[in-house]
């Protein structure tokens, strides 16, 4: 099941586990359970204090239960996990068998005291990357406190179960049967939606926390370069992330980030934020900036409040609060949001196996999309706006060369259409011919670039007519003591490299201001 590279692998992190533990196999005669039998023979025999049972009664099949001997963990794949989950299979193995997690001792507390009856199932796809992030938050929930059940679904292994559920969007999370949340979430960001208390006691201990000489607002390339050059010069730093990694987190694949050949974007956001822990910067996750407000006088401190209620203060400010997917801001579109309407191709594209799926723009991301796309669905109709394709010729060629791909130029799309709370079509105008049209499909994937997330600083940072924060050639904003860097700003070319770069920069004038004033 395993190549010998894998098992190699899998055999050395299996030399961690300490404690026994069994996998408990529920198989029919499909195709599916043969394969799974396979791989956890495998891990079977890598170690003897693994043992392996068959002939489960779970309803699902193919699937498999961990439980580490003398305790209630309810820990369930029903999946074959390999792809992007592989590692989430191999971080459940070790935590079953005993090795420490490696999460803060404060939120392990929070976990183990959580107290009533969750039974978590998560429909993932294995070639998603933002799945892992949620399939081990809720794995570690599950092994560390046997109040929390959770239940690991492929949602491709299991299409009737997605389409009885009608989950189009995954990562989608169920708690005790009803919706719970969907999209990348971490487990402090579960752990925080499960404990009512956990806002205001976050918020308190942020407010308490000293001045900083650099206060870093997001934590993308540019918020985490502009860290490390901060830290680096001895002075008090810290960073407030909503999610550190930013944009990184929904990219696949990183090829030209310079001295790297090659690596995805969540391991790349993993590894920004190790180097700027490493510095010994105050990383504060899930907060979000909700006003700015200027120093007083000069010399003074630049506060911003968070979305939680919190406070941080310092005597300078990095804003690189980076951007989001642009919304085409059409009828039915909020409406069908997960339902249908879609913006990352690699994580629900498996989601609409043999079916019909748009894509809209036709720029690099668009077109890759589509090829993307062409190999797993019926059809795709790729809608641009204007008379020719933006993409690079060698993407536009390979797109063209696709028998179930059509290709409409100088569309301008005017609505998405649905039934019963599902996507059923889109509408658009013949901007050449002015006619309008529908196409009949179950789903639609909009890439169409990004729109910056400074809306909270509109009136008091100068803004470009793009919402873009205007800077100077040191990153300085309109506001004294608050600089800015990354895909928030003018700066041209929205690229990971880029927005490092300025990241320092902008550190680099802060620290300059900071010996000036």
């Amino acid at each position: 099941m395993l190549d010998d590279t894998l098992k190699s692998q899998l055999k050395a992190y299996l030399e961690r586990v300490t404690q026994p533990f069994e996998v408990e196999a529920s198989l029919d005669d499909s195709a599916s359970s043969r394969e799974l039998l396979g791989l956890l023979q495998d891990i079977a025999a890598m170690s003897d204090k693994i043992s392996l049972k068959t002939g489960g009664q779970d309803a699902r099949k193919p699937s498999f239960s961990l439980k580490r001997l003398g305790t209630d963990q309810s820990l369930r794949f029903a999946a074959i996990p390999l792809g992007h989950e592989f590692t989430s299979l191999v971080l459940a193995l070790l935590w079953t068998g005993g090795h420490p997690p490696k999460v803060e001792p404060e939120v392990i507390e929070q976990i183990k005291a959580l107290d009533g009856d969750y039974a978590f199932e998560v429909y993932m796809s294995l070639s998603c990357h933002n799945c892992p992030d949620v399939v081990q938050a809720l794995s570690l929930m599950s092994v560390l406190n046997a109040k929390v059940k959770t239940v690991v679904i492929d949602g491709g292994l299991f299409q009737d179960e997605v389409n009885a559920r009608e989950i189009m969007a995954v990562p989608s999370i169920w708690l005790n049967g009803a919706p719970f949340g969907s999209g990348r979430m971490t487990v402090e960001e579960i752990v925080a939606k499960l404990d009512s208390g956990a806002a205001d006691k976050d918020a308190a201990k942020l407010s308490a926390k000293q001045a900083f000489d650099v206060l870093v607002v997001g934590g993308g390339p540019a918020g985490a370069a502009a860290a490390v050059y901060a830290a680096r010069k001895g002075i008090r730093t810290g960073i407030a992330a909503e999610r550190f990694g930013g944009q990184v987190n929904d990219t696949l694949a990183i090829e030209n980030y310079i001295s790297v050949l090659e690596t995805d974007g969540p391991k790349f956001a993993t590894s920004l934020e190790a180097h700027v822990k490493a510095y010994g910067v105050d990383v504060m996750n899930l907060q979000r900036g909700d006003k700015l407000i200027p120093a007083a006088e000069p010399g003074g401190l630049v506060e911003v409040q968070l979305a939680n209620g919190g406070s941080l203060k310092s005597k300078t400010v990095i804003l690189t609060t980076g951007a989001r997917w642009r919304n085409v801001n059409v009828p039915g579109e909020q409406e069908y949001k997960n339902k249908g309407v879609a913006y990352c191709p690699h994580c629900d594209g498996p989601l609409f196996k043999g079916k019909r799926v748009a894509v809209i723009g036709g720029g690099n991301s668009g077109v890759e999309a589509a090829i993307d796309l062409a190999g797993i669905v019926a059809h795709v109709t790729l809608l641009e706006y204007g008379d020719q394709l933006r993409a690079d010729a060698v993407l536009v060629k390979k797109l063209e060369s696709l028998a179930n791909v059509t290709i409409l130029k100088q569309a301008q799309t005017t609505q998405f259409t649905g039934a019963s709370g599902k996507l059923n079509g889109l509408s658009y105008t013949d901007r050449a011919s002015g006619e309008a049209k529908h196409i009949e499909l179950e789903g639609v994937f909009v890439q169409i670039g990004l729109v910056p997330n400074t809306e909270w600083l509109k009136g008091v940072v100068e803004l470009s007519k793009h919402g873009e924060i205007i800077v100077d050639a040191k990153g300085q904003t309109s506001v004294p003591g608050v600089f800015a860097a990354g895909d928030a700003t003018t700066v041209p070319f929205k690229q990971i490299i880029i927005a490092a770069g300025e990241g320092a920069k902008a550190a680099l004038g802060a620290f300059d201001h900071l010996m000036r004033s």
